[in-house]
């Protein structure tokens, strides 16, 4: 069976609490041998994988963007997300803004509402390019 395409996946909202959801996501993510990228401000890297401080930081192309931020936060990033220009968005259970979706599909960019976890369990995670 051929295996499936990799992506570079940006965590928005990255952490190195294990009891949260994007922590496991990023876990779950490598796991399926995607490449991540963690985004949070406050670390310099998580479990040994380097962090970024934003997404201007990051210099590789990013296929999707998993958001764990709230939708105040997101707001505030909805620029960065745009000069990203990932193939896809990915708005975890609680991130959802439909001001912020709108602004992203605007520009061609599409919106998933879905779990991250949620999809790579139930091989529903699907490279952005399809």
């Amino acid at each position: 069976m051929p295996r499936p395409m990799t992506e570079t996946v940006a965590i928005l909202g990255a952490t190195d609490n294990r009891d949260r959801f994007a922590y496991r996501a990023m876990l779950a993510l490598v796991e399926h041998g995607h490449k991540v990228l963690p985004i949070n401000p406050f670390h310099d890297e998580i479990d040994g994988t380097q962090c970024f401080k934003d997404l201007a930081a990051c210099t590789v192309e990013i296929d999707t963007i998993t958001v764990y931020v709230s939708p105040g936060i997101l707001r505030e990033l909805v620029k960065d997300i745009v000069a990203a220009k990932p193939g896809r968005v990915i708005l975890n259970p609680g991130t959802e803004d439909q001001g912020v979706i709108s602004q992203i599909r605007e520009v061609g960019i599409k919106v998933q509402r879905a779990c991250t976890l949620v999809l790579l369990s139930s091989n529903q995670y699907m490279p952005s390019n399809l």
